[in-house]
């Protein structure tokens, strides 16, 4: 099988491209390094050309109002260029809850793009995922100083990035799910106590301070971010992925 993958240079891109040579698949990396551009459409015909599946894991460069004209954008590019080239099967990768945080301008921007792709000529899959592990050291430089790290109690279900590719990589390869896969780790922590967790591991002395109004996350309702009783769980849990992480040299 021949797939694109949109974003294949990028942190999960690079990984799914690898997971699919390596499953004996042709999987093709398209980014701006390619010579392709998904905002004004330069390289994705020949991107496509050829290709069964198109995995959109291509990301806005900011958080801000600005990443809805890009996902816009960028997603009816990709949904022309691929009904030129005959793909049958666009999968995006989104986040779980993305549909229920409205006052986060990116969240609103991925919940256009999956409205998008719903609505248009071909079959698709979206996978939903909860935040990466990875992306704990930003969350914790957002709204920290020298002696404190303040963080809202907002729970969620993080995973590890390895295991998000899995899971792309398993519905890109099956049949167009016409819906949506959602995808998190084993164990819901509140975000505070996660951000405890991960500073004891790094013997890092500064305290997080519960703060329901810092940072990004102080805008989320509830549970949200935390997968429903349908979703796939992953088998990684966050310390034993910590402990292996912090003891890499």
């Amino acid at each position: 099988m021949k797939l694109t993958v949109i974003g294949g240079t990028g942190r999960i891109g690079s990984r799914v491209v690898r997971k699919l040579a390596a499953a004996g698949h042709e999987a093709v990396p398209a980014s701006m390094s390619t010579g392709v551009d998904v905002i004004t459409g330069e390289g994705l015909d020949r991107a496509l050309a050829g290709a069964q599946v198109v995995i959109d894991l291509a990301n806005s460069p900011t958080f801000d109002e600005a990443s809805v004209d890009f996902f816009r954008i960028s997603m009816r590019n990709l949904l022309d260029a691929g009904e030129k080239a005959g793909v049958g099967h666009q999968v995006v990768l989104s986040i779980v809850g993305v549909d229920q945080v409205p006052g986060l301008d990116y969240y609103r921007a991925k919940s256009l793009q999956e409205d998008l792709l719903r609505l248009g000529p071909t079959p698709y899959s979206i996978v939903r995922a909860t935040q990466f592990f990875e992306f704990m050291d930003a969350v914790l430089s957002w709204t920290s100083d020298d002696d404190t790290v303040r963080l809202p109690a907002t729970p969620i279900q993080p995973m590890a990035a390895a295991d998000v590719v899995d899971a792309v990589v398993e519905v890109a390869t099956g049949a167009p799910l016409g819906g949506v896969r959602n995808v998190a780790g084993p164990e819901v922590f509140r975000l505070d106590d996660l951000g405890r967790l991960t500073l004891a591991a790094r013997r890092d002395i500064r305290t997080v301070v519960t703060d329901d109004t810092a940072g990004m996350f102080a805008d989320v309702p509830g549970d949200v971010l935390t997968a429903g009783p349908d979703a796939r769980l992953a088998a990684t849990h966050y310390r034993d992925w910590l402990e292996k992480h912090e003891s890499t040299p």
